[in-house]
């Protein structure tokens, strides 16, 4: 297996060189959102002060929305942060262990570019067979399909010593009952949180990890140590307590029964297009337009963005000529509709 990518491209959605796109399906961001109880917190926030360097308080206040000890919470800047940080503490772990030896990581067939471009980074090979791996990768719902986990073959037979770290950045945007990750203990892998997607926050970046249970204290404070101080801001702090909330979690529960009913709509009109749609049980989407003759796909998302449309091109994750769409709004889909069916009659993108 090889990274999708060389290490010095960064493949992201949301705000480009254009600025800000009106109708933006590219950041898989809550289109119900933004959650008005966290902008209420994040609007009394007193940016006047450091937040507590040890987030103490936050921690513990994690801690016990995920029923776990407050010594198994790790903050991070962001996912990226955290994945930057993880992948360069799981490969010293495996340098310590064999010191002659390169670090390995498995990464899922369809992944976020940041696991292979921190894996290269710090020199981890890529390797096919998950029974190889320093460093395995999960994400569910996956991303950028949005469908539940499958674990990799031989999983039973993977090294002990393996650090697996789950990627929860969808999970709240799940919507339907099936589990987004079948046959796995979570309890036993590093879970990542991001909920500013969840909470339709994209911009504000703030993050989390829940280490697996009985990890040794010393390995777990140097992973901490690898963190700079203050890796999160006052607004982070808000945003990650608003996150522990019940009326957080009402008001989320309550935008997933919205993104339900745009998602069948959604799909509805993109199958009318023609264009050809993959399963996905979480609030966002691939499909395979039917790209007009003669125009590559990157001249015609070029076209939708200077139309205000913004799609993720998903060459990056392995699968060029598709796009993945977050659900969007009604207005965001007649949008879409429009300039998709002006491109089509132009003849021209």
């Amino acid at each position: 297996m090889t990274a999708s990518l060389p290490m010095d491209v960064r493949c992201h959605g949301g705000t480009d060189a254009l600025g800000a796109a009106p109708w933006d399906f590219s950041t898989n961001s809550n289109a119900a959102g933004p959650c008005p109880g966290v902008r209420e917190r994040l609007a009394a926030v007193d940016p006047t002060r450091y937040p507590d360097p040890a987030y103490v308080a936050l921690r513990a206040r994690l801690a016990r929305f995920h029923a776990v000890d407050e010594s198994r919470i790790v903050i991070g800047a962001s996912g990226s942060e955290l994945i930057a940080r993880l992948t360069q503490w799981a490969c010293r772990q495996a340098r310590l262990r064999a010191p002659q030896g390169m670090p390995t990581v498995w990464l899922p067939p369809h992944h976020y570019v940041d696991y292979a471009r921190q894996a290269a980074l710090q020199g981890a090979l890529p390797v096919d067979d998950v029974r190889a791996a320093a460093l395995v990768w999960l994400c569910a719902p996956s991303s950028p399909l949005g469908q539940a986990l499958v674990l990799p073959a031989h999983w039973e037979a993977r090294d002990p010593n393996a650090v697996v770290v789950l990627d929860g950045a969808y999970a709240p945007l799940t919507l339907t009952e099936e589990e987004a990750a079948p046959g796995l203990d979570r309890d036993a892998v590093w879970q990542l949180w991001t909920p500013n997607k969840a909470l339709g926050l994209c911009g504000l970046r703030a993050a989390y990890a829940v280490a697996p249970r009985g990890l040794q204290a010393p390995a777990l404070a140097a992973l901490v140590d690898l963190a700079p101080s203050w890796p999160l801001g006052a607004h982070g702090v808000a945003l990650l307590d608003a996150w522990t909330r019940d009326d957080t979690q009402r008001w989320l529960q309550q935008a997933r029964t919205m993104l339900r009913t745009w998602k069948e709509a959604q799909v509805a009109q993109l199958e009318q297009a023609g264009w050809r749609v993959r399963p996905s049980i979480a609030s966002f989407l691939v499909a395979r337009p039917p790209w007009p003759a003669g125009h590559s796909p990157q001249a015609v998302l070029g076209a939708l963005r200077r139309c205000g449309i913004k799609l993720r091109d998903c060459t990056s994750f392995g699968l060029p000529g598709e796009v993945r769409l977050c659900v969007h709004t009604p207005e965001a889909r007649k949008a879409l509709a429009q300039a998709w069916q002006n491109i089509l009659e132009d003849g021209n993108p």
